[in-house]
């Protein structure tokens, strides 16, 4: 199988009055396309560190990250804007919708700034919409749409520019039960349909749901294992 992540000695300290204080003190991954992944870990494991490194949101201190063949590690905060753009869908615990747009405006603004004509964005947009199983709210705005209508929303507009892998950090942390399970039943479906899925929790119930679970401890992994039972 082909490797869409693959990290190799991963390192991320911080500076505090002229001290280095590790977080990550050398992560080895690879995550496969199509595969669905977990990261867990208790507070301060380095789990949201690793996630924003992930998601060219940060840069190692040391190590190389290379993501679907680029290797990432070394570029320029502009390179990893657009390496973002392209190669990466985030799904945030936060949903981050702007109110005055619709649901279909919401879900096309990634192509806003991969210059996309304005036609083939609202057309993308429906096509995303129609894997959430929104297609038909795609004119509402979200104070006319449920918690988990909002991040299926959320989630469509992560999907829209058909990235590499799709990144969730904590995207139940804001529903109920019941929305949760249809959520992670929805991310299901994505990954079954060919996407790469890495999903950020702390909640051992959601990381059940993925196929294999990395536990972090100390800014190490602790356990790498496949989930013979998940959902």
């Amino acid at each position: 199988m082909s490797s869409v992540i693959q990290l190799r000695g991963i390192q991320k300290n911080y500076y505090m009055a002229g001290q280095a204080i590790p977080v990550l003190k050398g992560i080895d991954l690879d995550i496969n396309r199509n595969e669905y992944v977990a990261l867990m870990g208790p507070s301060g494991s380095g789990k949201s560190t690793l996630m924003n490194i992930l998601g060219c949101l940060d840069s190692p201190t040391g190590g190389t990250y290379t993501l679907n063949g680029h290797d990432v590690s070394t570029m320029t905060d502009d390179e990893l804007a657009g390496i973002r753009n392209i190669e990466i869908g985030f799904v945030f615990q936060q949903f981050n919708l702007l109110p005055r747009l619709s649901a279909a405006e919401n879900v096309a603004l990634p192509l806003v700034y991969a210059g996309v004509s304005k036609k083939d964005r609202i057309d993308r947009a429906m096509v995303a919409l129609e894997k959430v199983g929104l297609a038909e709210r795609s004119h509402h705005k979200s104070n006319e749409l449920s918690g988990g209508q909002i991040q299926r929303v959320a989630i469509a507009r992560a999907l829209v520019n058909n990235p590499s892998i799709l990144l969730a950090d904590e995207p139940t942390g804001n529903l109920d039960s019941k929305t949760s399970v249809e959520v992670m039943e929805l991310f299901g479906k994505i990954q079954s349909a060919g996407n790469t899925v890495v999903l950020v929790t702390h909640e051992e119930d959601i990381a059940q749901y993925a196929h294999r679970v990395v536990r972090l401890r100390d800014g190490l992994i602790e356990t790498d294992t496949l989930n013979k039972t998940h959902r």
